[in-house]
């Protein structure tokens, strides 16, 4: 059995912490803790990644969790198409490190354009600890 939610976030600082909430209720409502923390602050990166870089004034950005037996997708939509691009961070700077992480602690991610305009930053995670595709 397929399990579906998905919250719309106002483009603002607090929603960062109100999109990690969203999914570990999620989460545990539908019995999943197993990759709990990792799902959680994967959405913290994305959902700052959109806020940051993804968001058109005064528009927000979407969260949206999927779940089967094997896998939790997470999704964050945002209003722009512009891809966002893991990049190498100096120890000294201040931001600059959340895809590494998603790429770290997901079993795979991507980016898709989104219509009619915007794009899905998306994340997988196997909860058997396998790949994603």
């Amino acid at each position: 059995m397929t399990e579906t939610t998905q919250r719309f976030f106002k483009a603002q600082p607090e929603s960062i912490g109100q999109a990690r909430k969203f999914a570990t209720e999620a989460l545990a409502e539908w019995g999943l803790p197993g990759r709990a923390e990792d799902i959680r602050l994967c959405v913290s990166e994305l959902a700052t990644n959109a806020l940051v870089h993804g968001t058109v004034a005064d528009h927000g950005f979407l969260v949206k969790l999927d779940a089967d037996e094997e896998v939790v997708r997470l999704e964050v939509h945002d209003s722009r198409r512009q891809r966002p691009e893991a990049r190498q961070a100096a120890d000294t700077d201040l931001s600059g490190r959340g895809l590494t992480l998603v790429s770290l602690l997901a079993d795979g991610w991507g980016v898709e354009e989104r219509t009619p305009f915007g794009k899905v930053v998306w994340s997988c995670f196997k909860a058997t600890g396998g790949r994603a595709s």
